[in-house]
């Protein structure tokens, strides 16, 4: 994945990319759509992933890509002349892309709004949505979280790319949110802590029990995870990366 996130990137050329919040996804959507999901476009009862972040669109591409949802023709037009395959992703249900980025926070309240409709239809399924530290500066964030527990919502799980910088710099040092699990924790979540970058504890919390309450996964990741140079650097949240940086970066990833 981390390897066709740049070789996409770099073929956008001068439009630049969102590289380094969608390498700090990688290990959380491969453990995510590994997960037994029902996703079939067809059926009203999928389960349904949201890409609140919605900056990480480049990574989702690459997912539903290996997970054979979109073809690598269609991934291959990312950020080109007629492309529907933008810096931030479009809806396009068929595609499994269940909502349109941009603005942040956006995803969430959506994602409640469809999870309290799904659960109104009777519908046993799911609503996974992931959202950035950064983005939880938003305050519809917790406007949702608060709604998802007031009702009772336990068929949504929200994942938090946990990544410690936003496109600003580093969230420490924007709006300082401390523990995020102690803020979802006190909003009505269980709330569970992993390690970004380790699939089997990413699975093990999606598998975890919250009955009658929402679950949020506070993901720790590293923004540019897998390229020495993109590595906790603020610079890394979208930039074009020329000739000579992309074969480095290219080696690293196959190396890792």
């Amino acid at each position: 994945m981390r390897k066709r996130i740049l070789e996409l990137a770099h073929k956008a050329g001068s439009n630049g990319a969102h590289i380094g919040g969608s390498l700090s996804l990688v290990e959380i959507l491969d453990a995510l759509y590994s997960h037994n999901l029902n996703l079939d476009t067809y059926n009203k009862s999928r389960d349904r992933v949201i890409l609140s972040k919605g900056h990480g669109a480049l990574a989702l591409y690459c997912i539903l890509e290996m997970k054979g949802i979109i073809s690598k023709e269609i991934s291959d037009t990312f950020e080109t002349n007629g492309t529907t395959l933008f810096a931030h992703a479009k809806r396009d249900v068929a595609k499994g892309i269940e909502f349109s980025g941009g603005s942040l926070s956006l995803g969430l309240s959506f994602a409640v709004g469809v999870a309290l409709a799904c659960r109104s239809n009777g519908q046993n399924n799911h609503i996974y949505v992931i959202v950035g530290d950064g983005e939880c500066d938003e305050g519809m964030v917790w406007e949702s979280v608060m709604s998802a527990s007031h009702y009772g919502l336990d068929n949504i799980t929200i994942i938090v790319d946990c990544n410690g910088l936003q496109s600003d710099g580093f969230t420490t040092e924007i709006m300082n949110s401390n523990s995020l699990e102690n803020k979802f924790s006190a909003f009505g979540c269980t709330a569970i802590s992993v390690d970004g970058h380790n699939k089997s504890d990413i699975t093990q919390a999606l598998k975890a029990e919250h009955k009658g309450r929402p679950k949020a996964i506070v993901a720790h990741t590293l923004k540019g995870k897998g390229v020495s140079f993109l590595e906790n650097q603020p610079s890394s949240h979208h930039l074009i990366l020329n000739d000579e940086q992309y074969e480095l970066a290219i080696k690293e990833v196959e190396n890792d």
